[in-house]
């Protein structure tokens, strides 16, 4: 009788941590689904709208300055689609581990409008970054963007 409800009690933790670790798999390929259509849609369909639902109400971006906020977050984004023409955002890679996520991606466009202010030059960029995000009940809550803003504005014709 002491074998069965051992033989019983060990199943049920087997299937317990198996089902608790399938479900952090299956949240884990959802947050990378979501995150690479929110991209797709955003930057390289240029339907920015997206992020109106995709942040979390008080998303933090780690830039310089820091933007707080979703609609200045919205608004950050929408540079890059009003500033180039023949964008192409590329997700190269993409990874999720619990409610962080990692995209290695690359940038291509063609300068034909104001960024940040910066008058359109015409010149076309082609740049590689990564960014660290933090997804949490559906939200992106946080992002880090990691690229060479020196050689993305020597392309651009700023800096030589």
């Amino acid at each position: 009788m002491k074998k069965m409800i051992c033989a019983i009690l060990m199943s049920t933790i087997l299937f317990a941590c198996t089902n608790q670790s399938a479900q952090k798999e299956k949240i884990e390929n959802d947050n990378v689904k979501f995150y690479g259509n929110v991209w797709e849609v955003a930057i390289n369909e240029g339907r920015i709208n997206i992020l109106d639902t995709a942040y979390a109400s008080d998303v933090v971006l780690h830039t310089v300055p820091e933007i707080k906020g979703k609609d200045s977050a919205k608004a950050y984004y929408a540079n890059y689609v009003t500033g180039f023409s023949n964008r192409q955002f590329i997700v190269k890679e993409m990874f999720a581990k619990g409610d962080k996520l990692v995209k290695y991606w690359e940038f291509k466009g063609t300068h034909s409008g104001p960024f940040f202010g910066i008058p359109a030059t015409g010149k076309t960029i082609d740049v590689i970054g990564c960014t660290i995000a933090t997804i949490v009940n559906g939200k992106i809550t946080e992002e880090q963007d990691f690229f060479d803003n020196y050689e993305f504005l020597k392309q651009i014709g700023i800096i030589k």
